[in-house]
């Protein structure tokens, strides 16, 4: 019996990015599927798998002796050199397309016009083995492709999101073709998206996150883990529409097209050491920022200023929420606009509680739960509580019982019930697993896009951000203090 196994594997990707994988072993005739988003390592997987990725520590051992990995991006190569094939001056007279058959492109590396012709029948694409194969649908492409691997035997066969740009009819035909090569002994791994497309027939399966393959194990255990079900449930909240607050949100009493946040020329110093020193910047409506630098920066300086807890703010051309610093505005008035989480307020949240009281507190701005709860908020937090996932055994459990990354996502959303004006989120993928992290990304960019309030995420690192972002403000270092990069993402 063939065997891959992967034992502690560090792979390179760049000179500042690796794979990890702890453990791993496929078995002759296995079925896997592999899940990520995007950017979390799904075809640097693939590669690694294929043996193509250097292994920089650990072992990687494979009994597999023909190996095909097939990926939509040598799909899209393939397709876009056989329209290049006319850009040529190599045409003879009268000669007007040089395009390959589907035929052609099945044998391109193996000529077996009998294997070939099994292979097209069985894939139902033997009337197009004549056709030029850059005239096919996507579908029709995919089957040719699939057929070319297939003419070689392989006992391992790799697929880089084979699902991608296939209708639903063509994705279950597509399905059911794999599930057919793996009940005849062919070893398939697929690399996914998305949770909802891995096949019925696949065994196993594991989870990818910053380029590390997080959990594995047979599917149905896998997706029954509280965690992972979150996660595939984010998936399918496209288009929601997010539970109001329990009283009129304070963003409303704003013009639609009023900056947020104007800082002008700012600066704050320490005993004549300048922490901040001559910042300009707008936060425009419909605006998702990220604040990024290292430790020492001046980011923690800068949210201070906008939330009105720096006595600087005096003393600088400072416009919140429509109102300039030292205008007789009180805390609450700009307070009243924010949302706020931090890693200090996940430690500083220490009561004994549950999950759902966690979030109710949200409408008080209290640590815990020190009053009456209407039944409209019952309702509400509720509604909150389906969107994230979470059954109501989960909700009355107690808060610290849920992962790090759960806990974070909950203090968020406790945030989020009043549909304050601007969430700031301070380092919120600080301490977490990769597993975690990707779950606060998927949710930030469910709840902000569904919703109106706006986005200040800081972070050390830029690819931190989630993909709401359509700005960033970066502390760039420059001898001994820092320049501001301002612009779109």
């Amino acid at each position: 019996m063939s065997l891959l196994h992967i034992l502690q594997g560090t792979f390179r990707l760049s000179d500042t990015k690796t794979l990890n994988i702890d453990q791993l072993t496929l078995r002759s005739g296995d079925s896997w599927a592999f899940v990520g988003s995007n950017g979390s390592g799904k075809s640097a997987l693939a590669r690694a798998l294929a043996g193509e990725l250097p292994l920089l520590s650990g072992s990687r051992q494979s009994d597999f002796a023909r190996v095909t990995r097939l990926s939509f991006e040598q799909l899209q190569k393939l397709v876009s050199d056989e329209w290049q094939r006319n850009n040529t001056d190599l045409l003879s007279p009268g000669e007007d397309d040089t395009g390959r058959t589907t035929a052609e492109i099945i044998q391109d590396e193996i000529h077996d016009p009998q294997r070939c012709a099994l292979l097209a029948e069985r894939f139902g694409i033997t009337p197009l083995l004549n056709r030029r194969f850059k005239y096919l649908s996507t579908g029709e492409t995919r089957k040719t492709l699939l057929c070319q691997a297939l003419m070689a035997e392989p006992d391992l066969l790799i697929l880089d999101e084979p699902f991608d740009g296939l209708d639903v009819a063509s994705r279950q035909q597509l399905a059911e073709l794999l599930a057919t090569l793996n009940s005849e002994g062919y070893t398939v791994v697929l690399v996914l998206n998305r949770f909802d497309e891995i096949p019925e027939f696949v065994r196993f399966a594991g989870v990818l996150a910053d380029c590390t393959l997080s959990d594995v194990g047979e599917k149905k255990a896998l997706l029954e883990q509280a965690l992972i079900a979150q996660l595939a449930h984010s998936e399918k909240l496209d288009g929601i529409t997010l539970p109001e607050p329990d009283a009129p949100s304070a963003r409303l009493s704003l013009p639609d097209d009023a900056p947020r946040i104007v800082l002008n020329d700012g600066t704050v110093s320490y005993n004549d050491r300048p922490i901040i020193s001559h910042l300009s910047w707008t936060v425009k409506p419909g605006e998702h920022w990220q604040i990024v630098g290292p430790n020492g920066a001046g980011k923690s300086t800068l949210l201070s200023l906008v939330t009105g807890d720096h006595p600087q703010g005096y003393s600088n051309d400072l416009t919140l929420f429509g109102r300039r610093r030292g205008s007789g505005e009180t805390i609450w008035d700009i307070k009243k606009h924010i949302g706020y989480v931090s890693s200090s307020l996940h430690l500083d949240y220490r009561v004994s509680t549950t999950v759902r009281n966690v979030i109710l507190s949200g409408y008080f701005d209290s640590i815990g739960i020190y009053q009456a709860v209407s039944d409209k908020q019952h309702q509400l937090v509720q509604t909150w509580l389906a969107i994230l996932g979470i059954d109501n055994r989960t909700a009355d459990a107690p808060f610290h019982s849920l992962s790090w990354g759960q806990q974070r996502l909950a203090l968020i959303v406790r945030a989020l019930v009043k549909h304050p004006t601007l969430l700031i989120l301070d380092e919120p993928l600080q301490g977490l697993d990769p597993l975690n992290r990707q779950l606060i990304r998927r949710f930030i960019d469910v709840l902000i896009g569904e919703g109106k309030t706006q986005l200040l995420f800081v972070s050390h690192h830029a690819e931190d951000a989630p993909d709401c972002i359509t700005h960033r403000l970066e502390f760039v270092p420059e001898g001994d203090s820092y320049r501001y990069a301002i612009g779109r993402r």
